[in-house]
């Protein structure tokens, strides 16, 4: 065994939870919004359509992990070092043309972190429309909608200057209850639903 590996232990897999799922664990608040409510604009919604579409997200997400990060980017690597600027280091020398796919996918990695949170967030809020969560109801309101996801996004990139490790810790026990949410509405609708 390497000796340069730590041991894994439970806070650092609730850490890594938080930081690395969280992106793929928000995804269905607006995904399945999108392809089978009011954003889908499809009247009649047929069983198969739902399964297709749900087999199409799962093997996807399968394909590229399997592809992209277990074979490919866990084989490459510059010192233990990782990403695509680490990576071009590496072939630099050999194609000098590889830098326009470095920038472009360094231009990708912070459009993605720019669009991500705020698309998150506001379809997180928007799903809050019209529905009614004890004796609060949230408005139908877009005004309303901006101005809470406003305030949700400055909360969040304040947090965000005490580190990921920081993000980590609070956001891997969320993540737990997200996905346990998740997993219990799924297997109830699945029954309910068949």
């Amino acid at each position: 065994m390497n000796k340069q590996l730590e041991r894994v232990s439970f806070a650092g897999a609730l850490v890594t939870l938080g930081i690395v799922y969280g992106d793929i664990g928000t995804s269905p608040l607006y995904v399945m919004n999108a392809l089978i409510g009011d954003a889908g604009k499809m009247g009649n919604i047929s069983p198969n359509y739902v399964i297709g579409s749900i087999s199409l997200i799962f093997w996807t997400l399968m394909i590229i992990t399997t592809l992209k990060y277990v074979v490919i980017a866990m084989q490459a690597d510059n010192k233990r070092e990782g990403g695509i600027f680490a990576l071009y280091a590496l072939v630099r020398k050999n194609s000098k043309w590889l830098i326009w796919p470095a920038l472009i996918g360094g231009a990708a990695i912070l459009a993605d972190g720019t669009l991500t949170p705020a698309v998150t967030v506001t379809s997180a809020i928007e799903g809050l429309k019209k529905q009614h969560l004890g004796p609060v109801v949230f408005s139908n309101s877009q005004h309303n909608v901006l101005i809470i996801t406003t305030v949700v996004l400055l909360v969040l990139f304040m947090i965000q200057r005490l580190g990921t490790g920081v993000i980590g810790k609070s956001f891997g026990p969320v993540m737990i209850l997200w996905f346990g949410f998740l997993a219990v509405f799924g297997i109830v609708n699945l029954i309910n639903y068949q």
